[in-house]
């Protein structure tokens, strides 16, 4: 789909960026912080195995008019169509999450995110890592990067890009990335692998995630966490249809159809009830 044919206004809408639309790094801020509070991740569709689409078409249906989320596939590529509508120079990039490992870690190249090409330099913009997702645009440099959550720094690795999180005072690794562009085709095998490989961890278990104010919000099955930045965590189980149904809305601001909603109870019945939570979905 070109930029002529997305719809932009229709984008910043659904996000709430009623602001200035130059190919600017203020308007870069504006569009990913707004993204990334507004649009919230989920996989929804690969944990109740109706399929993923990275059609801009279908992004467009999904995430803007019906309201929904997605994951890193979807995001980022809805993020990309809106940047490149408002002039913005893009490249697509994938990464290879190592979140929990050594930085050089051998783990697939199955993350998806962008480089922003701007007058003050280059920028890595990512609204579709969880509930580690940057809420602001990185520079691509070796330095400390303020957001309105985390603090983020990039480090060069040999050949490759290694981004790390400031998680309870110490450096956390989160994935590491080339800067070879990928083509489409690329998305699409490593969309088809990540919501398809049996145990696959976006298969198996239902994850929604979103910045809240000063914490982050995710639902881990059936477990729902408030993380907050002074390093406090809330926690509860959801018992039944309706508690997912108020939570889903209310901090997520997703409004399932009943029959959605029941395809979704039925995946979480099907699997096993033993996962209280997950030491990065908390």
């Amino acid at each position: 789909m070109s930029g002529r044919d997305f719809d932009l206004d229709g984008y910043l809408t659904r996000v709430g960026h009623a602001g200035r639309r130059e190919p600017t790094l203020a308007v870069l801020r504006g569009i990913v912080a707004a993204h990334a509070a507004t649009i919230p991740f989920e996989n929804i569709d690969v944990f109740t195995r109706r399929g993923v689409s990275l059609d801009a078409c279908a992004l467009q249906r999904k995430m803007v008019q019906a309201r929904r989320g997605g994951y890193c596939f979807e995001q980022n590529s809805l993020l990309r169509e809106a940047l490149l509508a408002l002039g913005f120079g893009v490249t697509g990039l994938m990464a290879r999450v190592v979140r929990g490992m050594d930085a050089d870690a051998i783990t697939q190249r199955t993350h998806m995110m962008l480089r922003v090409d701007l007058p003050e330099g280059p920028h890595v913009a990512d609204v579709g890592f969880g509930n580690l997702t940057p809420t602001l645009p990185l520079a691509l440099a070796p330095q400390e990067c303020e957001t309105r959550h985390e603090r983020y720094r990039l480090t060069p690795l040999r050949d490759e890009w290694l981004l790390q999180a400031r998680l309870a005072r110490k450096w956390a690794n989160i994935y590491r990335f080339a800067l070879q562009p990928q083509f489409e085709i690329d998305y699409e095998v490593g969309n088809w692998f990540t919501s398809t490989r049996p145990g696959g961890l976006f298969v198996e278990n239902l994850i929604v995630a979103r910045p809240g104010e000063a914490c982050r919000l995710t639902l881990f099955n059936r477990y729902f966490a408030v993380r907050h930045l002074d390093g406090r965590t809330e926690r509860r189980e959801m018992r039944n249809a309706e508690e997912f149904r108020t939570t889903l809305a209310t901090a997520f601001g997703l409004a399932l159809h009943d029959d959605e909603l029941k395809l979704l109870m039925g995946a979480l019945d099907e699997r096993p009830a033993s996962d209280v939570s997950h030491t990065f979905f908390a």
